[in-house]
């Protein structure tokens, strides 16, 4: 919430100015690492993110290759995670889909800020119809379950990972809609908002300078989270094949094909599992973090 010293305007009114508190970046570094839970998820989520960068360098082997002498074979030191039905190396297909998962997450989730932010802004602060004609849209989307609707999406689509992205962003837009207005909403009773609007400021500064930065906290937060599920839904349109197509590599493919070998070669189940374990949980864990150290309310 901004605070700070007041400006008094034309109108002989104290409006608020909004002056960062010294060290606020390494008082808030300080809470994060005091939660054991989000420094993991951090770890894990650098991990991942240096992983998918750096597949060109560090995968052992070309994802897309077939080695017949490495078909279903078992992990060793020549594989360590073991081949795939076709005799493809799994720790090179796990390293390079880790670009899918997480490129899906990223880009769904900004897709979905990105149009989410903006109506919510205008849901929140116009009030009235405006309002009510945007919430009753978003109640019947968050009536569908977020999964089901990007399903329905993606196989009208196409099957694609980038019709995937855009199916999964378009999904989630609603969530961010409704954070976005309900916090709107409770800024905009503020008395600094209060102020601002009787020294005369228009109404697209008050919500572009003063309510928008003190929302982007909650926003933060829920988009860390989201990202975990969208993780989980660009795994599950991989394993319909609605995804990413082979033979290229994604985590939720992957799964799609090792199905059929859990007898024969469980490892090909096993290491696109753990990934997607992982990977949720890390974002999962780090959104928890950033919950508790941006929220005054949870700082002890």
């Amino acid at each position: 919430m901004s605070t700070g010293t007041p400006v008094t305007g034309a109108a002989g009114i104290a409006a608020p100015a909004r002056i960062r508190e010294p060290g606020s970046l390494a008082a808030f570094w300080r809470r994060l690492c005091a939660r054991p839970g989000a420094v993991i998820g951090l770890a894990i989520v650098v991990a991942v993110v240096g992983m998918a960068a750096l597949a060109d360098v560090i995968a052992p082997y070309d994802p897309t290759a077939t080695d017949w002498g490495a078909v279903r074979a078992a992990p060793s030191l020549a594989h360590p995670f073991g081949g795939d039905e076709v005799g493809r190396d799994v720790l090179s297909r796990i390293i390079y889909g880790a670009r899918a998962s997480l490129g899906a997450g990223l880009v769904s989730v900004g897709l979905a800020v990105a149009l989410g932010l903006p109506i919510g802004l205008v849901a929140g602060y116009a009030g009235g119809w405006v309002d009510g004609a945007i919430m009753r849209l978003t109640d019947a989307l968050l009536a569908i379950p977020f999964l089901i609707l990007a399903i329905a999406l993606a196989a009208f689509l196409g099957p694609s990972l980038t019709n995937a992205m855009l199916a999964i962003g378009l999904s989630a837009t609603s969530i961010f809609v409704r954070l976005t207005r309900a916090q709107v909403r409770a800024v905009a009773a503020e008395e600094f908002v209060e102020a601002a609007r009787a020294v005369g400021n228009p109404p697209w500064r008050i919500a572009l300078v003063h309510i928008l930065p003190n929302i982007v906290p909650a926003i933060l937060v829920q988009a860390t989270l989201t990202i975990a599920a969208a993780i989980i839904a660009e795994a599950s349109l991989s394993f319909l094949g609605l995804g990413q197509q082979p033979p290229e590599p994604s985590w939720g493919a992957m799964l799609n094909v090792a199905k059929n070998f859990m007898e024969q070669a469980p490892w090909m189940a096993i290491w696109p599992g753990v990934s997607i374990f992982l990977a949720v949980l890390a974002f999962n864990l780090l959104g928890d973090g950033l919950r508790d150290a941006l929220d005054p309310r949870q700082r002890t």
